[in-house]
């Protein structure tokens, strides 16, 4: 049973939030806040699994939030899902960059809701790469040529072949057929990956993937002699 922490600074949606969740099975709200500010001591003291997390509010944003609370999370860390009023919104990619799992419409009928906390609880996506990389592309220009990285450095070929076909969004069982491996191979490269660039969702590895460039690499530039 997944735990929630709701935090929304408009008092009518987020204990319509709370009331929603408290009615539904198979999900236990542990905690409410009304900023930022609650929502990272909140985390803290609870350590929920899930966190829908406002992404306007006053004082500390839902972002500069889900960036703090990631940062001094205990493993593994909640997974954040932002709550917007709009999906191509640059506040949702800075979410997202910071290590969000995905984000949820405000008007999103309760069965999603309830579906998204359990895709997110589960270590998954909410929503396509596609449209993760139709933000990046929205609010930021895709480099000419891939951008240095001394953290790239740490990861092998493999990892590196693998997290560029994670940024183009293609799946675990994909890119286990594409390179002829078991999928819980790829799971482990993706994790390793994840672990070397301290990154915390995949939705994190598609946006550092593609502003490094490294999803344009074809596969010449990879070499796959190391697995």
């Amino acid at each position: 049973m997944p735990t929630v922490l709701v935090a929304d600074d408009q008092f009518l949606i987020r204990s319509g939030l709370v009331a929603l969740l408290r009615a539904a099975p198979g999900v236990e709200v542990i905690g409410e806040a009304q900023d930022g500010e609650e929502a990272i001591e909140l985390a803290a003291q609870t350590r929920p699994d899930v966190i829908l997390m406002d992404i306007r509010m006053p004082g500390i944003s839902g972002i500069t939030a889900t960036e703090r609370i990631l940062a001094q999370a205990a493993s593994p860390p909640p997974k954040i899902l932002v709550l917007t009023t709009f999906d191509l919104d640059e506040y949702v990619y800075g979410a997202l960059k910071v290590g969000a799992c995905g984000f949820l419409l405000k008007d999103t009928p309760p069965d999603r809701l309830l579906a998204a906390i359990d895709t997110v609880h589960a270590g998954d996506m909410l929503f396509s790469s596609s449209v993760i990389k139709g933000l990046i592309e929205t609010y930021t220009p895709r480099p000419a040529a891939p951008e240095p990285h001394s953290a790239l450095d740490t990861l092998t070929p493999r990892e590196l072949e693998v997290l560029g076909l994670v940024g183009a969004g293609m799946s675990n069982s994909d890119i286990a057929q594409r390179l002829v491996l078991s999928t819980a191979t790829i799971k482990t490269h993706v994790h390793r990956c994840m672990r070397k660039l301290t990154l915390n969702s995949r939705a994190q590895a598609v946006v550092f993937a593609y502003e490094t460039g490294l999803t344009s690499r074809g596969p010449a530039a990879w070499s796959t002699d190391n697995t």
